[in-house]
């Protein structure tokens, strides 16, 4: 699969980790395996709770909201972004990149130049170690949405899951009211 796809899990899926959730998919490489960020696991943390920032950080890059990108490495800080000129960063497609120079992205929040709604942090990520995303997706677990990473600045995450499925359309569709619990249906 193509980086920038949007994978969003059925409803029955049954992991608690991956629950209702809608994962960029940020890297598939056969060999080494699969790495993406889940992108509606918003937490109370923001910036400023997790890093301690250099004094000339603004105020907009200590509140930028921290999102749960997956059960693997929580202690880790992953980020996506809407800069082009970020060195280092990995283009996702839709004018959607990830990492870079974090550095250097903090002072463009503190400048003005970057807002802090063309950013998204996530603490941890998901992993498939390799054939593994392939095999899930065989099994279907996942719902393939492919060249939408533009999706991740646009859809609000509580709603995110509910909103992709009905974008889909068809049977799709259905399946964004399907309950969380059926048997309290």
């Amino acid at each position: 699969m193509r980086p920038g796809t949007l994978l969003i899990s059925q409803p029955f899926l049954g992991d608690p980790n991956f629950e209702r959730s809608v994962i960029l998919l940020c890297r598939d490489e056969p060999e080494e395996g699969s790495f993406g960020l889940v992108l509606n696991r918003l937490t109370s943390l923001t910036l400023g709770d997790v890093l301690e920032l250099p004094p000339q950080a603004c105020t907009a890059a200590n509140d930028l909201p921290i999102y749960v990108g997956g059960p693997v490495e929580p202690d880790t800080l992953h980020y996506l972004h809407r800069r082009a000129d970020l060195p280092g960063a990995t283009d996702l497609g839709q004018d959607v990149y990830w990492g870079g120079d974090f550095e250097l992205l903090l002072g463009l929040i503190g400048s003005g130049a970057v807002s802090g709604e063309d950013v998204r942090l996530f603490a941890g990520y998901s992993g498939w170690s390799a054939g593994q995303l392939a095999g899930e997706m065989q099994g279907q677990s996942w719902i393939r949405h492919p060249a939408s990473a533009g999706k991740v600045f646009t859809l609000a995450s509580d709603a995110f899951w509910r909103e992709i499925l009905r974008e889909k359309g068809g049977r799709f569709k259905v399946l964004a009211n399907y309950p969380v619990d059926p048997r309290l249906n």
